[in-house]
């Protein structure tokens, strides 16, 4: 019997194709119309049923963090080859019943409102598994407890970080804006003219709600206290670029003025260099668990466990999904879901 299968897959590079198989189509991002496509696909899983559920929620991730879409026809003999490479590619497969599968053939999202299959998996590659046991064993050291369901976060394979030299010219964009809030919330404004003589770099890599802030006298006063927090997602970033070697666990704020020294004694303009996608992955997938740790915490009313740092966790959080390009959203328009 021949079968149409349409996959849905995330890696940014595609296995080859060994096994039987006659290919309809075959588009990346470089299609203008997929992303339309993946959108209707969303909405598709989005709408069958009434109440959204973790399953489906899970699935609407993956379907748009697509990078590539086949169509192809096979014989029933060879989907168990399939399957082995949907797997490598980490694909959720798409059949003519209008079932959403996982990469062995079990139910996701039914068209009808059915429950998915006991069996069924949200596919993630392999290394993501990986990191998420390694975060598991150590917040089950620390005694945080977290849900076993919080998928991983994305593999290796999956991911383009931001370019070394934007890294660098976040983190100079930050040191301006969080330099100018800590003064402004001392009672004390730095004039913007020192700190544009101190990091002239720094002011050509603003975001567009960072010069708004720089702009506005005076700043609104929930708009200064955010900006101080900045310099957490700036020790993140130096973090990435090597410029220090220890990410402890978020339990307190950073060390402000040794973070000042780091980014005045580091050369920023002559080829930086981040840290290897693994271990930023691994930092990622630690702090998503302990935001929603954190958050479930205050949902509690109760302290955040393991002394943890509401307020880094997040920064944390918030500069590790830029650096993947959670998303592809510029640094304004992070989100941190957990």
């Amino acid at each position: 019997m021949t079968i149409l299968v349409n996959a849905y897959c995330t890696t940014r590079e595609l296995p080859p194709l060994e096994f039987p198989h006659s290919l309809n189509s075959l588009r990346d991002l470089n299609d203008a119309e997929l992303p339309e496509h993946l959108e209707g696909f969303a909405g598709y899983v989005a709408g069958r049923g009434e109440a959204m559920t973790q399953t489906r929620y899970h699935v609407i991730r993956h379907v748009l963090r697509v990078q590539h879409h086949l169509s192809l026809e096979l014989e029933s003999e060879h989907m168990d080859a399939f399957a082995g490479w949907a797997a490598e590619a980490n694909a959720l497969v798409f059949l003519s019943d209008g079932t959403v599968r996982d990469p062995k053939g079990a139910v996701l999202v039914h068209p009808t409102d059915l429950e998915p299959d006991t069996d069924a998996e949200i596919p993630f590659p392999q290394d993501a598994h990986a990191r998420k046991a390694v975060s598991m064993e150590r917040l089950e050291a620390l005694e945080i407890e977290v849900p076993a369901s919080l998928p991983p976060v994305l593999g290796a394979g999956e991911v383009e970080l931001r370019q070394p030299i934007d890294v660098a010219r976040r983190a100079l964009g930050l040191l301006v804006l969080a330099n100018r809030a800590e003064s402004l919330n001392h009672g004390s404004p730095l004039p913007l003219e020192t700190l544009r003589e101190q990091t002239p770099q720094g002011f050509l890599a603003l975001s567009p709600r960072e010069k708004e802030f720089l702009a506005a006298d005076p700043p609104d006063r929930q708009e200064v206290v955010q900006s101080v927090w900045r310099y957490e997602a700036l020790f993140l970033l130096q973090w990435a670029l090597g410029l220090t070697d220890k990410l402890p666990l978020p339990t307190g704020i950073c060390d402000v003025p040794a973070l000042r020294e780091r980014m005045r004694t580091s050369d920023l303009s002559s080829s930086p260099s981040l840290r290897p996608v693994g271990e930023i992955l691994a930092a990622l997938d630690l702090h998503l668990r302990l935001h929603w740790a954190v958050r479930q915490a205050r949902l509690d009313e109760k302290e955040p466990p393991g002394d943890l740092s509401p307020g880094v966790v997040l920064e944390r959080h918030y500069a590790l999904n830029w650096l993947i390009r959670f998303e592809e959203a510029e640094w304004d328009e992070v989100d941190v879901p957990t």
